[in-house]
Protein backbone atom coordinates (compact mmCIF):
# COMPACT_ATOMS: atom_id res chain seq x y z
CA UNK A 1 0.00 0.00 0.00
CA UNK A 2 1.38 3.17 -1.21
CA UNK A 3 1.42 6.53 1.07
CA UNK A 4 -1.72 7.76 -1.06
CA UNK A 5 -3.31 5.24 -0.29
CA UNK A 6 -2.60 5.13 3.19
CA UNK A 7 -3.56 8.72 3.58
CA UNK A 8 -7.16 7.71 1.54
CA UNK A 9 -7.82 5.12 3.67
CA UNK A 10 -7.34 7.64 7.31
CA UNK A 11 -9.45 10.18 4.76
CA UNK A 12 -12.41 7.68 4.23
CA UNK A 13 -11.95 6.65 8.07
CA UNK A 14 -12.67 10.03 9.21
CA UNK A 15 -15.61 10.38 6.85
CA UNK A 16 -17.03 7.40 7.95
CA UNK A 17 -16.43 8.24 11.86
CA UNK A 18 -18.34 11.49 10.93
CA UNK A 19 -21.20 10.05 9.76
CA UNK A 20 -21.44 7.21 12.67
CA UNK A 21 -21.23 10.30 14.98
CA UNK A 22 -23.89 12.47 12.54
CA UNK A 23 -26.05 8.68 13.53
CA UNK A 24 -25.31 9.06 16.89
CA UNK A 25 -26.76 12.55 17.48
CA UNK A 26 -29.85 11.73 15.89
CA UNK A 27 -30.03 9.32 18.03
CA UNK A 28 -29.90 11.61 20.91
CA UNK A 29 -31.86 14.05 19.34
CA UNK A 30 -35.10 11.63 18.86
CA UNK A 31 -34.20 9.60 22.36
CA UNK A 32 -33.48 12.37 24.87
CA UNK A 33 -36.07 13.80 27.05
CA UNK A 34 -36.25 17.46 27.02
CA UNK A 35 -34.67 20.45 25.71
CA UNK A 36 -31.77 21.19 26.94
CA UNK A 37 -30.73 17.64 26.39
CA UNK A 38 -31.56 17.53 23.10
CA UNK A 39 -29.49 20.44 22.40
CA UNK A 40 -26.83 19.02 23.36
CA UNK A 41 -26.72 16.06 22.10
CA UNK A 42 -27.71 18.11 18.28
CA UNK A 43 -24.79 20.97 19.46
CA UNK A 44 -21.58 18.84 20.29
CA UNK A 45 -22.38 15.42 18.52
CA UNK A 46 -23.17 16.92 15.36
CA UNK A 47 -20.40 19.60 15.37
CA UNK A 48 -17.80 16.57 15.90
CA UNK A 49 -19.53 15.21 13.24
CA UNK A 50 -19.45 17.67 10.60
CA UNK A 51 -15.90 18.40 11.51
CA UNK A 52 -14.60 14.83 11.18
CA UNK A 53 -16.39 15.08 7.65
CA UNK A 54 -15.34 18.03 6.39
CA UNK A 55 -11.78 17.22 7.54
CA UNK A 56 -11.95 13.77 5.89
CA UNK A 57 -13.16 15.27 2.18
CA UNK A 58 -10.13 17.67 2.51
CA UNK A 59 -7.81 15.30 2.94
CA UNK A 60 -9.40 13.14 0.39
CA UNK A 61 -8.96 16.11 -1.99
CA UNK A 62 -5.79 17.07 -1.10
CA UNK A 63 -4.46 13.39 -1.45
CA UNK A 64 -5.98 12.67 -4.48
CA UNK A 65 -7.10 15.47 -6.81
CA UNK A 66 -4.30 17.98 -5.38
CA UNK A 67 -7.12 20.56 -4.89
CA UNK A 68 -6.41 22.43 -1.63
CA UNK A 69 -9.81 23.66 -0.73
CA UNK A 70 -9.86 27.19 1.10
CA UNK A 71 -13.63 26.81 1.21
CA UNK A 72 -13.08 23.52 3.26
CA UNK A 73 -11.34 24.95 6.15
CA UNK A 74 -13.46 27.99 6.17
CA UNK A 75 -16.36 25.09 6.33
CA UNK A 76 -14.42 23.63 9.15
CA UNK A 77 -13.79 26.90 11.24
CA UNK A 78 -17.11 28.44 10.66
CA UNK A 79 -18.75 25.29 12.09
CA UNK A 80 -16.43 24.98 15.19
CA UNK A 81 -17.10 28.23 15.80
CA UNK A 82 -20.66 28.90 15.32
CA UNK A 83 -22.59 26.10 16.29
CA UNK A 84 -21.32 25.74 19.93
CA UNK A 85 -22.13 29.15 20.27
CA UNK A 86 -25.37 29.35 18.63
CA UNK A 87 -26.61 25.89 20.71
CA UNK A 88 -25.46 27.83 23.98
CA UNK A 89 -27.52 30.87 22.99
CA UNK A 90 -30.81 28.75 21.83
CA UNK A 91 -30.49 26.72 25.33
CA UNK A 92 -30.33 30.13 27.63
CA UNK A 93 -33.10 31.35 25.51
CA UNK A 94 -35.33 28.29 26.36
CA UNK A 95 -34.02 28.63 30.31
CA UNK A 96 -35.10 32.62 29.97
CA UNK A 97 -38.11 31.50 28.57
CA UNK A 98 -39.45 28.95 31.04
CA UNK A 99 -39.37 25.47 29.29
CA UNK A 100 -38.91 22.65 32.06
CA UNK A 101 -36.65 20.65 32.97
CA UNK A 102 -37.09 16.91 33.21
CA UNK A 103 -37.59 15.24 36.29
CA UNK A 104 -34.17 13.46 36.04
CA UNK A 105 -32.41 16.84 36.02
CA UNK A 106 -30.97 17.14 39.97
CA UNK A 107 -29.48 20.42 39.86
CA UNK A 108 -29.78 23.25 38.52
CA UNK A 109 -26.66 25.70 38.78
CA UNK A 110 -28.10 28.63 36.31
CA UNK A 111 -31.10 29.54 38.53
CA UNK A 112 -28.45 30.64 41.56
CA UNK A 113 -26.35 32.83 39.38
CA UNK A 114 -29.62 34.45 37.65
CA UNK A 115 -30.71 35.21 41.08
CA UNK A 116 -27.39 36.67 42.13
CA UNK A 117 -27.30 38.94 38.61
CA UNK A 118 -30.91 39.92 39.24
CA UNK A 119 -30.65 41.20 42.24
CA UNK A 120 -26.72 42.80 41.78
CA UNK A 121 -29.21 44.84 38.88
CA UNK A 122 -31.59 45.72 41.16
CA UNK A 123 -29.02 47.00 43.93
CA UNK A 124 -27.75 49.00 41.03
CA UNK A 125 -30.65 50.28 39.86
CA UNK A 126 -31.50 51.29 43.72
CA UNK A 127 -28.19 53.04 43.98
CA UNK A 128 -28.74 55.31 40.58
CA UNK A 129 -32.18 56.12 41.72
CA UNK A 130 -30.48 57.35 45.18
CA UNK A 131 -27.52 58.64 43.85
CA UNK A 132 -25.66 56.41 46.86
CA UNK A 133 -23.32 53.97 45.62
CA UNK A 134 -23.89 49.96 46.08
CA UNK A 135 -20.81 49.88 48.48
CA UNK A 136 -22.78 52.97 50.89
CA UNK A 137 -25.87 50.94 50.87
CA UNK A 138 -24.73 47.90 51.82
CA UNK A 139 -23.51 50.02 55.05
Amino acid sequence: MSVNGMIEFIAALLILVGSIMAVISAIGIIRFQDVYSRSHAATKSSTLAVSLTLSGVFIYLLVSESIFSVRMIMGIVFVLLTSPVAGHLIIRAAYRSGVEMTDATLEDELAEVLKKKEKQMEEEKASKDTGVKSDEVLE
